[in-house]
């Protein structure tokens, strides 16, 4: 069964969306009679394919299609066009437009179930694909590559802005002493303490091997001087837990503001870096802040 997939139907008559909602039996069907209906359930659910009717009143399928493609929440939703329209000049609009296929009415239904499993496996397989390419795959946070595509994005839409750098202090020991299996679970454990503490807005990677960062929009209630000490705080009293006995680590962490001087995300993390470095040639488990340099 597949009622774990959603599909959105979009068809003014009542003949056409019985027919299919029949067919559909395995999944969870929504309906849309017109074209402002269907956009607004688009964005309002989770959506996994939409059967979309060409010649619909007010607005047709096609802009219908172009709204969807044009706004960040759906423009990776697959649509299939349903209509009775075979033109080739419509056909082509319907993928100009972003249509990912193209159903003539009427159709026959094993070849409709078919093409709508098949768009079905390819959205996995993307999803999969860019989950595979943006996370790391140890602690599921974002990876090297997307925490600076996203924080170059941050960056440059942030008139204020904070940089974290993150490092588990006495991490070659830990693998040495307890073998890359503990030190794979410290990691792990590290990163799941951090998110607790994070903010929405806020991007948070691997940067790797046992580094971590942090950017972090400056918002009203986001004092992250507090934020940043109580996740050490946290993370001091963590344990992993080991046959009969108990393992305990720390972090150190540096953090930078954004200032007029700062002349891009580099620069910012290379404050936080600096910061960092004072922290773990001053102690370790501390966290250094620079600001307004």
């Amino acid at each position: 069964m597949e009622k774990d997939k959603t599909i959105l139907i979009v068809d003014d008559t009542n003949t056409n969306i019985d027919i299919l909602i029949g067919l559909l039996d395995e999944y969870d069907v929504v309906v849309a009679t017109d074209g402002s209906s269907a956009i607004n359930i688009a964005n309002q659910e989770s959506i996994d394919l939409i059967l979309l009717d060409i010649m619909m009143p007010n607005i047709d399928g096609f802009e219908v299609c172009r709204r969807l493609k044009q706004t960040q929440t759906t423009k990776d939703i697959p649509i299939i066009f349903i209509t009775a329209k075979t033109d080739e000049n419509s056909i082509e609009t319907a993928y100009d437009v972003g249509g990912v296929d193209y159903v003539s009415k009427p159709f026959k239904p094993k070849e409709l179930l078919a093409r709508v499993k098949t768009q079905l496996k390819m959205r996995c397989i993307i999803e999969n694909l860019e989950y595979l390419a943006s996370k790391d795959s140890m602690t599921g946070i974002y990876n090297r590559r997307k925490f600076f595509e996203l924080s170059e994005k941050l960056f440059d839409s942030s008139a204020e802005l904070y940089g974290v750098m993150i490092d588990i202090d006495e991490f070659k020991n830990i693998n040495d002493t307890y073998g890359h299996d503990i030190g794979d679970k410290v990691i792990i454990e590290a990163s799941f303490i951090v998110q607790k503490h994070l903010f929405e807005n806020e991007v948070f990677g691997r940067l790797g091997g046992e580094e971590f960062g942090i950017i972090s929009p400056i918002t009203g209630d986001n004092s992250i001087e507090n934020r940043v000490e109580k996740l050490r705080d946290e993370i001091e009293s963590s344990k992993i837990l080991l046959e009969e006995k108990e393992i305990s680590f720390t972090i150190s962490l540096g953090v930078s503001k954004k200032s007029d001087t700062t002349k891009n995300l580099d620069n910012l993390l290379k404050e936080a870096d600096d910061a960092l470095y004072e922290a773990k040639n001053s102690g370790k488990n501390k966290v250094i802040f620079r600001k307004d340099r």
